[in-house]
């Protein structure tokens, strides 16, 4: 309960919770989940987040949909004119507006309601009001999993102290599969479905990710020696960014591992996992 609150607490900080006042109120009931208002307002919201995505995956089924458009229609607009009031409500009750519109959960609040006005002029643009189901991240709070929000954080950090590597592992991937892709051009030719070397470029990189769609197939025996070179070589190439990864993530436990076991005596830290007593001073460390 008491992450919980310092989540609630540093949320408020970072919007900037009125002084008093129904904008005071309002924050507290939909900004904050520790108070049974501010809780029943986002269970609530959660059911109708849920059945606005279900309502749109339903009328995308035609003898569904085709039967009772009228039915979906009616219920799609109700959807998004409670969105719309409560992205309004939002942006009315919190003191830092730009701050709030800018963060993550105010880029999915306004994407949630902009599909059904664009889909008036744009038609296409309905079934992207399952974007919703981002807001479902709100449960997070809701059902105090504040532990996995710490290990979200702990995975974004590792992902972002690895994107150098995963960018050199991209480009070289990518340098790979236009090499082979281009001699598959060579070896197969337009007669065998390789009619340019974007499209056998295309034919590595579905064969390198194991995917195979099975659309183009090599004919030529020198075709499906390098193919198989592409397979072999998909096994390998497929676990690299994993372990970059994990290594990044193991390295940030140890190192804070190590952190945790600061010296009380001397206030000196990076002691080994195993070590009893401070390399600096000699008192002794606290348990792991």
């Amino acid at each position: 309960m008491a992450s919980e609150s310092s989540d609630t607490s540093s949320e408020a900080r970072l919007l900037g919770k009125p002084a008093g006042g129904w904008r005071r109120a309002a924050f507290e009931v939909i900004f904050e989940a520790d108070t049974p208002a501010g809780r029943g307002f986002d269970v609530g919201l959660l059911i109708v987040i849920v059945a606005s995505v279900v309502t749109v995956m339903l009328d995308s089924v035609a003898s569904v949909g085709g039967r009772y458009p009228l039915v979906f229609d009616l219920l799609e607009w109700g959807f998004t004119l409670v969105f719309s009031a409560e992205y309004a409500l939002r942006i009315a009750c919190v003191e830092r507006r730009v701050r709030y519109v800018r963060s993550f959960f105010g880029v999915v609040d306004l994407l949630a309601v902009l599909p059904t006005y664009l889909a008036l002029l744009f038609p296409g643009l309905q079934t992207l009001i399952d974007i919703r189901m981002l807001r479902l991240l709100r449960a997070l709070r809701i059902l105090k999993l504040t532990a996995y929000v710490r290990e979200y954080r702990s995975l974004g950090l590792a992902l972002a102290a690895s994107r150098r590597k995963i960018l050199v592992f991209i480009g070289t991937v990518g340098i790979l599969v236009t090499l082979l892709g281009t001699i598959m051009y060579v070896v197969e030719g337009p007669a065998n479905g390789f009619t340019s070397v974007p499209v056998a470029v295309y034919w590595a990189i579905s064969t390198m990710t194991t995917v195979g769609f099975g659309d183009i197939v090599p004919k030529t025996d020198l075709g499906r020696a390098v193919a198989s070179l592409i397979m072999l070589l998909g096994w390998g190439i497929l676990a690299v960014p994993t372990g970059i990864v994990t290594a990044e993530m193991t390295s940030r436990r140890m190192s804070e591992a190590r952190e945790a076991r600061s010296c009380e005596a001397c206030g000196s830290s990076e002691h080994a996992p195993r070590a009893k007593h401070c390399a600096e001073c000699g008192a002794p460390l606290p348990k792991a």
